[in-house]
């Protein structure tokens, strides 16, 4: 492995290009080799200013170049198959955007192809793994300073959603996070997912009903529930709250400066996730580089990307039955123990 990651970024739409931008400018150890988009006028806007990169509008030709030797997926979920296969095929690091795959099979289908080649080498992104406020709760959980476990309730508030996010979305795109921060949380798996429909807001297009409950139990018995809420309008919020056995934490919600003037109170709202994780994207990409010159990953994995990919389809089978439905897994893989 050479001591700087020549990183191929396949997709340079909203995030492909955060991430371009956090490669070239606050990442050690790795500089963008490539950038590939469908778009090749994007794809040059990209690379534009960063020596050496260059803009291609095929993701095999990226792979067969001989400057690149690691490569960020950063499309649209349904292209993420083949791409993760091709790359495995190449025995190369893979940071891969959530989800895996977006659905069950396709990601069990990707883990398979990773077992084959005997090592782990694909990241997924799940940036809230590391974030400074979720990285302090899930030490005070290890640590056991408060007692066990017992509750977690989850917040996820957007302020509107893309056109033609439909109902499926909030629990494939939104409540997967919750998902995984659950697994994160308490070490175990999920093991059924049921969720309720109540009164919707007019703030919903048509065909989204918004918000919803979710309703999530792990192997121990743990009790989880995500209030998912995509059209909330003031703003982006994340926040959960644990309860344990001898008192609560609390983390998310509001940040930044506390304000008192003009005859009011308050302080701001985040607009995106962007802001809300971006030390937490520069942490996990930062992870994901050092442990790639190490021929190891550096976060989650194809396992994690599977496993919430199993709680992603109890979910949407969930909201259409509205019954308590199994989280179905296969037997976990040697390699991911």
């Amino acid at each position: 492995m050479t001591k700087t990651l020549r990183v191929a970024v396949i997709g340079a739409g909203r995030m492909g290009a955060d991430h371009i931008q956090r490669l070239n400018t606050r990442i050690s150890g790795a500089d963008v080799a490539a950038v590939v988009d469908v778009d090749l006028a994007r794809a040059r806007a990209a690379v534009d200013g960063i020596p050496d990169a260059v803009a291609l509008a095929d993701a095999e030709e990226a792979l067969n170049n001989g400057d690149v030797d690691a490569v960020l997926i950063a499309t649209p979920g349904f292209l993420h198959k083949e791409l993760l296969l091709a790359a495995i095929a190449r025995d190369i690091p893979i940071l891969c955007e959530k989800p895996l795959t977006p659905d069950v099979e396709s990601s069990w289908q990707v883990v398979q192809a990773e077992e084959k080649l005997g090592r782990k080498r694909i990241q997924v992104g799940f940036m809230r793994r590391f974030d400074a406020e979720y990285l302090a709760l899930a030490a005070m959980i290890r640590n056991g300073e408060l007692g066990d476990l017992l509750m977690l309730h989850h917040q996820h508030r957007n302020p509107t959603t893309p056109p033609g996010f439909t109902n499926e979305m909030l629990i494939n795109d939104s409540v997967v996070h919750e998902f995984d921060a659950v697994r994160f949380f308490t070490g175990e798996e999920i093991t059924s997912v049921q969720v309720r429909l109540g009164k919707p807001t007019k703030n919903a297009p048509a065909g989204q009903h918004d918000p919803q409950h979710v309703l999530i139990e792990t192997e121990s018995g743990v009790l989880a529930d995500v209030e998912i809420y995509v059209n909330a309008r003031f703003g982006y919020e994340v926040a959960t709250q644990a309860a344990f056995e001898e008192g609560t934490v609390s983390i998310g919600g509001d940040h930044g400066p506390y304000v008192r003037a003009g005859g009011r109170w308050g302080g701001n709202v985040t607009p995106g996730f962007e802001e809300r994780f971006a030390k937490a994207y520069d942490a996990e990409i930062q992870s994901w580089v050092d442990a790639a010159l190490r021929g190891e990953i550096g976060g989650p994995s194809a396992w994690d990307g599977y496993a919430t990919a199993a709680c992603c389809a109890a979910g949407v089978e969930a909201q259409k039955n509205g019954e308590k439905v199994p989280v179905r897994l296969h037997a976990r893989p040697a390699l991911y123990a």
